[in-house]
C-alpha cells in the first residue's frame, strides 16, 4: 500500500492508496492505484462539489478544483464500501453481486484494479 502525506490548512493526512473515486450521481467507481492516476484521471474532468475520493483506510476527501484532497468526516465502513462496489459492478451487468464479498476496505478498492 502506498502512502502520500498532504498538507492542508496546518493539518496533515495520509492518504492510503489505492484509493477510488466516487462520482455524484453515478454508481461507476473510478480506480486509482496512485497520486498520478489521480492527476491523469481528474485533469480533464468536470467534478461536481459531491465527488469524493476514498482510500483504502476507509476514509474520504474531497476534491478542490486544483486536485487537492479535503479530508472529510465521513469514513466508509467495509458494508459501505461492498455496496458501492456492488452497485459499480451492477452497472457492468458482469458479476453476480450477492456474490461480493470484501474483509477489508483495503480488499474492496484493490478489486477494482482489474
Amino acid at each position: 500500500m502506498l502512502v502520500s502525506k498532504y498538507y492542508f490548512y496546518r493539518s496533515v493526512f495520509i492518504i492510503s492508496w489505492p484509493c477510488v473515486l466516487k462520482l455524484d450521481g453515478d454508481d461507476e467507481l473510478i480506480y486509482l492505484g496512485c497520486e498520478k492516476e489521480l492527476k491523469i484521471e481528474c485533469g480533464e474532468l468536470i467534478f461536481s462539489d459531491d465527488d469524493y475520493v476514498i482510500d483504502s483506510a476507509g476514509f474520504s476527501y474531497f476534491l478542490s478544483k486544483t486536485l487537492n484532497l479535503m479530508k472529510t468526516d465521513k469514513v466508509f465502513s467495509v458494508n459501505e464500501l461492498i455496496d458501492l462496489v456492488r452497485a459499480n459492478e451492477f452497472k457492468k451487468a458482469e458479476l453476480c453481486i450477492t456474490k461480493i464479498h470484501f474483509v477489508t476496505v483495503s480488499d474492496a478498492i484493490s478489486s477494482l484494479a482489474y
